[in-house]
């Protein structure tokens, strides 16, 4: 995880330790939680096919096909490790233009908050890890 900042064409310095993990383009979308999502486009192309798969099997909707596909797009990453993001995709997630966000790896993906939004879901998922209170308020 480190903090990095937006600059004012919405575009965000990816960490040199997951450059390798995407190659010169990559997808971004709407990622689950409220965060911008990044894979590879290999990564991406095995998640559309999952999705579909799972429309086709009644496990998703066609709503929720349209809302992933809608809010895809194709990004090249500059010389720099940049990428751009969308304004519609900083809508999403609640990024302000030229601030500050986190960039974190998430095992087989890269994802882009909004710091506080971030900090109420690594509290929540510590708090699961440790067995102390769980989102809705309950111990386990």
């Amino acid at each position: 995880m480190q903090e990095r900042q937006l600059d004012e064409r919405g575009r965000v310095a990816l960490p040199p330790t997951f450059r390798h993990l995407l190659g010169d383009l990559c997808y971004l979308f709407s990622g689950e939680d409220g965060c911008v999502s990044i894979r590879s486009v290999e990564a991406f192309n095995d998640e559309a096919t999952d999705l579909i798969a799972r429309v086709k099997r009644g496990e998703a909707s066609r709503d929720r096909q349209r809302a992933f596909a809608a809010s895809a797009s194709e990004a090249s990453i500059d010389k720099q490790g940049r990428v751009t993001i969308s304004p519609e995709l900083r809508s999403y997630a609640g990024i302000a233009p030229q601030s500050a966000v986190i960039v974190l790896g998430n095992l087989h993906h890269i994802e882009i908050w909004e710091p506080a939004a971030y900090g109420v879901h690594c509290t929540n998922g510590t708090d699961e890890l440790t067995g102390d209170t769980v989102a809705t308020g309950a111990k386990q």
